[in-house]
């Protein structure tokens, strides 16, 4: 669950989830204070229209039988009853009490008490913003006042104007519609979140898949028009990346290649040279240049991707070539096992952990190999018995012919691409490739291949 709301997806889908609670809580509140304020404009309405007729009512009520009216007609929210003292009196009239003189008449004087109804101020049924399906309970902010009126035959009255009865239960939960409501809107959040980021994720995909394998298919132009414009300038990209890598590998390839030729014709005619010396300098230039030949065509064979991808077991991998190096007299030692396949390209897997074996050899006499699986990658580890290298030129030896000795002499400096057509490969595969020095001396180079299969 953490992981879906790191993602893009996640984002959007609270962001829609949230914004739409917002909304709907939004226009709810101002519903209900609507129709609150409707309730209490018909409710002083018809408190004003009852309150006029059992007042107009009482007057031709003979004296002797007026009290028993009043409590027949007192039954309700609005209550007239017999008032005995007039010490409480409000001089300012309220607009309900002045509503009412003005329809009753003058024959009837109407003045405020100060003292309200108890029922004033206790908790009455009302909608609130809170209750976002049914009624909750609140103070009523509607007319409820007590009013003196002094009918024509002098009678003293006490009028009270009451809040709403408390209405009769009905047993029926006012949340239940708020679940389907939540359900709703998450699935509705979801699938906008979905239908946006899908697109984006596949371009995700697309340009990571990319950076392994830059002839993979280009992306279906499908979804809204900005997402096609934005995979048809993707795919455009792959083109044109794919063109200048294809351009510069044939023409690195080429002229690799056809170095071969004058380089063959002029090793066999140094073979004529007489003078011994003069000759074994001139062999050893003309062989450190086509060393070089050599590594620029392994150079460009690196930056080529058109050999197939296919399952590659890296234990047996790694035995044949450090047998191969054995047997070649070189001393490398192979500890661990990944218990895992790769997927990759055999070959290009090959050339690179020969290159930084015979690295190892060259400069540190002996290499070690230690092969270990954890946290779903194989992690394969050469360390040498060298000097190591400087802490600041650790990442320099990774760029095309940069050495550490100016000699190119191939037994010391060699042509500096070895290292370089290891990242190369590395980087195609997924992989990581770093150096650094070891604490217990020599240089340790540390591949990290990706698990693509489970292990055996």
């Amino acid at each position: 669950m953490k992981a879906f709301f790191r993602g893009m997806t996640g984002r959007v889908f609270l962001v829609l989830m949230l914004g739409i609670i917002a909304s709907a809580a939004l226009t709810q509140y101002l519903a209900v204070n609507e129709r609150q304020r409707t309730l209490q404009r018909y409710r002083d309405y018809f408190a004003l229209e009852r309150a006029e007729q059992i007042i107009s009512t009482a007057v031709v009520v003979l004296p002797e039988s007026r009290n028993q009216y009043l409590r027949v007609a007192s039954m309700g929210a609005i209550k007239l009853e017999v008032l005995n003292d007039l010490s409480g009196i409000n001089p300012e009239m309220s607009e309900f009490g002045a509503t009412l003189a003005n329809r009753l008449g003058k024959e009837y004087t109407l003045q405020s008490l100060l003292d309200r109804p108890d029922a004033c101020e206790r908790p009455t049924p009302a909608y609130t913003a809170f209750s976002v399906f049914g009624a909750g309970t609140g103070t009523w902010r509607g007319t409820c006042e007590s009013l003196a009126v002094t009918m024509p035959d002098g009678q003293h009255l006490k009028l009270s104007i009451l809040p709403p009865r408390q209405p009769a239960p009905t047993g029926k939960n006012e949340y239940a519609a708020f679940v389907p409501f939540l359900l709703s809107i998450a699935v509705l959040a979801y699938l906008v979140a979905r239908m946006t980021m899908g697109p984006l994720n596949k371009l995700a995909d697309a340009a990571k898949n990319l950076g392994n394998d830059i002839n993979h298919a280009p992306i279906d132009l499908s979804g809204a028009t900005e997402i096609r414009t934005a995979s048809a300038a993707f795919n455009a990209m792959q083109a044109r990346i794919r063109q200048h890598i294809a351009q510069r590998t044939e023409m690195l390839a080429a002229i690799t290649h056809d170095l071969q030729t004058p380089l063959t014709r002029m090793r066999l005619r140094l073979e004529k040279v007489q003078d011994p010396e003069l000759q074994g300098k001139l062999l050893e230039d003309l062989s450190a240049m086509q060393q070089m030949v050599k590594e620029g065509l392994d150079l460009a064979r690196s930056m080529d991707t058109t050999e197939v991808m296919q399952r590659v077991d890296l234990d047996a991998l790694l035995d044949s070539v450090c047998a191969d190096a054995a047997d070649a007299g070189q001393e490398v030692e192979l500890k661990g096992r990944a218990a895992m396949d790769l997927m990759g390209r055999p070959l290009d897997i090959r050339r690179c952990l020969v290159n930084l074996i015979d690295n190892a050899v060259k400069y540190g006499q002996r290499a070690h190999v230690t092969v270990e699986r954890e946290a779903g990658a194989s992690r394969v580890r050469i360390r040498d018995e060298g000097p190591g290298i400087p802490a600041g030129q650790l990442a320099q030896v990774f760029e095309p012919f940069y050495r550490l000795e100016t000699s190119r002499n191939r037994s010391s400096g060699g042509t500096g691409l070895g290292l370089t057509i290891a990242r190369n490969i590395a980087e195609q595969h997924g992989a990581s490739l770093s150096l650094a020095n070891h604490a217990s001396g020599g240089l340790e180079a540390t591949l990290v291949f990706p698990e693509f299969y489970a292990g055996k």
